[in-house]
Formats: C-alpha cells, sequence, structure tokens
C-alpha cells in the first residue's frame, strides 16, 4: 500500500481513506457517507482534476484542491 493524496489516485482501483482535512470539510464528507477508513472506488478522473470517487452506488464529484488535501493508501 502506498500513501499519496486523492488526487493522485488511478483510475480504475480501489483506495482506503486514511485522512480528510479538519473543520467543516471533514463535517460534510462524514455527511457524504465518506470517513477515514472506508475503502472507495476511483470511478473517474476528468479533465482539469476532478476525481469522481464511488462508495456503494453512491458517486461523488471532487474537484482538485479538495482531492489533494484527502490522504489515500492505493490497493495493489
Amino acid at each position: 500500500m502506498e500513501k499519496r493524496t486523492l488526487d493522485n489516485a488511478k483510475k480504475g482501483r480501489y483506495i482506503t481513506i486514511l485522512g480528510l482535512p479538519q473543520g467543516m470539510v471533514k463535517v460534510q464528507m462524514i455527511r457524504l457517507g465518506i470517513s477515514e477508513g472506508d475503502r472507495i472506488f476511483c470511478l473517474e478522473r476528468l479533465p482539469g482534476g476532478t476525481v469522481v470517487i464511488q462508495k456503494n452506488r453512491q458517486e461523488i464529484a471532487m474537484g482538485y484542491e479538495l482531492a489533494r488535501q484527502i490522504l489515500i493508501s492505493e490497493d495493489l
């Protein structure tokens, strides 16, 4: 398992959330059902740095600035 940030996740790979930014961003992520320790799927990488993740059947698109604050490990 290699540690990195969500903006570097590879499309089509499962990843584990290791750390979320503090404050309101963390609260909003938890409201969306994303918390530390979750295993999610990197569904898509869009131009401009947007990352689309999938947890269960929910898809969430995140901009580059947010994605680079989320620490992940990529399952190999």
